[in-house]
């Protein structure tokens, strides 16, 4: 069963002979049987698709993931909702901030698409594909100028909250850590609030899904561990940075 999901082209001599490998001797017909008890179905249907754990380690380092979330802005005209994107490099957890806006429509998309696949500094200038959702947001004219750069948008299916789990983790901790502790007076103020935590999360948080470390930022050298410790504060000590003062 283990073979067969993981490699879904193997038919069941190929799964024969790789038992035999590891000193099991069966029938393909046991084989045939084994799988098709478990509902797994023969090579050719099974090879049709690609479980998306592959997908993912086989593009690793050419996928990046995007994701909508919503801030709600403080104004004189009352609650003003602003759409933030936000764009990740699956491999590394960089992350950049591409928009904020009250009402993205498909000019902008299709001008936020421009400049992430830029030459020379487009954050999805070395990318294949982007993983996005069933958003509207989406526009056709963003999904059109991607295409025309070489970058494939990958939609995921409804109802599949687990496989953009990177990008809104981000969201996730953005949120959690930071955005719910503040009241945003303006849009000028929301995309300070939301760069400082971008800054944050880059070289000040530590990342458990990537052992706990820094993304990037080196630990301390052995010279430095007798200066003093210092804090560093953001959006007025909502964030906070522990770090020995530079000698």
């Amino acid at each position: 069963m283990r073979i067969a999901t993981e490699n879904p082209s193997w038919g069941y001599t190929r799964i024969r002979g790789a038992l035999s490998n590891l000193g099991h001797t069966v029938g393909r017909s046991t084989v045939a049987r084994i799988l098709a008890d478990h509902g797994i179905e023969p090579a050719p249907e099974r090879g049709k698709g690609m479980p998306w754990s592959t997908f993912l380690a086989a593009h690793w380092g050419a996928i990046a993931a995007a994701d909508f979330f919503t801030v709600e802005v403080l104004t004189a005209y009352g609650l003003v909702r602003h759409h933030v994107l936000v764009v990740m490099d699956l491999k590394t957890r960089i992350v950049q901030i591409a928009n904020i806006a009250i009402d993205p429509d498909g000019t902008l998309m299709a001008q936020i698409a421009r400049n992430l696949t830029d030459d020379v500094d487009g954050f999805l200038r070395n990318h294949r594909y982007l993983i996005v959702d069933r958003d509207p947001l989406y526009t056709d004219a963003l999904r059109r100028v991607l295409g025309y750069a070489g970058v494939k948008i990958v939609r995921l299916p409804r109802r599949s909250p687990n496989l953009n789990a990177y990008v809104e983790r981000f969201v996730l901790s953005i949120k959690s850590e930071c955005l719910s502790k503040v009241i945003p007076l303006s849009e000028r103020h929301l995309r300070h609030v939301v760069r400082e935590y971008v800054e944050h999360y880059h070289l000040e948080r530590n990342h458990q899904g990537l052992g706990n470390q820094l993304l990037q930022r080196a630990p301390p050298t052995v010279e430095s561990m007798t200066s003093p410790i210092q804090r560093r504060k953001r959006v007025g000590g909502v964030l906070s940075f522990y770090h020995r003062e530079a000698a």
